[in-house]
């Protein structure tokens, strides 16, 4: 397929080894950003410094436990159905043991798929009491569960994807030509992970294939496109062979890998699957109203 010049040994690990601390930046900054991880933070609390870790994703298969060091005093979970206007729920936390450690836990109901809530917690009472975030409350959503035979794949060649786009961009800057075995890699490990297993993953989580364009907004599924559009553009304007007009590979191959750098920049989940909550109510099925790009 390809008639690029080999380069040293040495020069192959060392761009190998780039391409991978760059993919685990991109895997670290994608749990540290999104807004399906955990939102962790520390405050005080009777005079002590309390760190916690409040959910904010949960299958469908249970309620979503909320739970903080306990201080030794007493708490609320403070949630309702999210983005509504309805009133707030307030609901006693209980002192439980976990792992050998006193918590305070409360649980948000189980929601449909795509189904949100938003809550807070309080601990304390009266010029004492501290509110658990202090801004803005927490917004968890609810998913489907999806197996690991499908979800560990996806993960995997997602991450491989861009390991291989990263050394291909690197193979094209410090190499005489575009490094075509790794571009025509990059573009079948994104097709596969993106576009096939990608789509299972949705399916399962929350009932629907594909909710990106030209059906949908979903962000993730519309930055999958994107990215995957560029490479294919990039793999095109390569060929399978050098050809006199390498630049143009390398243009291609430059664009491509912005484009996938945009898209890891951007939060993974952000602006996805989103059920409306006053369709439901007003008589509507739970998976026809779920909305997309919110």
């Amino acid at each position: 397929m390809s008639t690029t010049p080999p380069i040293s040994r040495t020069r192959s690990v060392l761009l190998w080894t780039a391409a991978a601390l760059l993919m685990a930046t991109a895997l670290i900054y994608q749990r540290k950003t999104g807004p399906t991880y955990p939102l962790r933070g520390a405050a005080v609390i009777a005079g002590k410094d309390v760190a916690y870790s409040l959910v904010r994703s949960q299958e469908t298969v249970r309620e979503a436990r909320v739970a903080l060091p306990d201080a030794g005093l007493p708490g609320t979970l403070v949630w309702r159905h999210y983005p509504t206007q309805e009133a707030w729920t307030r609901q006693p936390l209980v002192q439980e043991t976990k792992s050998g450690k006193a918590e305070l836990a409360g649980y948000l109901p189980i929601q449909p798929p795509a189904g949100k809530v938003e809550y807070s917690v309080e601990v304390g009472a009266g010029p004492e009491l501290v509110r658990i975030p202090k801004a803005d409350p927490i917004v968890l959503r609810f998913k489907g569960p999806v197996p690991l035979t499908v979800l560990l794949p996806h993960v995997f060649m997602m991450f491989m994807a861009v390991m291989l786009g990263l050394r291909t961009a690197l193979g094209c800057l410090f190499g005489q030509t575009v490094p075509r075995r790794h571009l025509w890699v990059t573009l079948a490990f994104m097709t596969v992970g993106g576009l096939i297993l990608g789509p299972m993953v949705q399916k399962h989580a929350f009932g629907a294939y594909w909710t990106g364009w030209p059906f949908g907004y979903d962000l993730t599924d519309n930055k999958t496109l994107l990215m995957w559009l560029a490479w294919v553009l990039a793999a095109l304007a390569a060929g399978p062979r050098v050809h006199p007009r390498e630049a143009w590979s390398r243009v291609g191959v430059a664009l491509a890998t912005v484009a996938m750098i945009v898209v890891y920049v951007i939060p993974h989940s952000l602006r996805g699957s989103q059920l409306d909550y006053s369709k439901v109510k007003a008589g509507g099925s739970a998976h026809e109203a779920i909305t997309t790009g919110r």
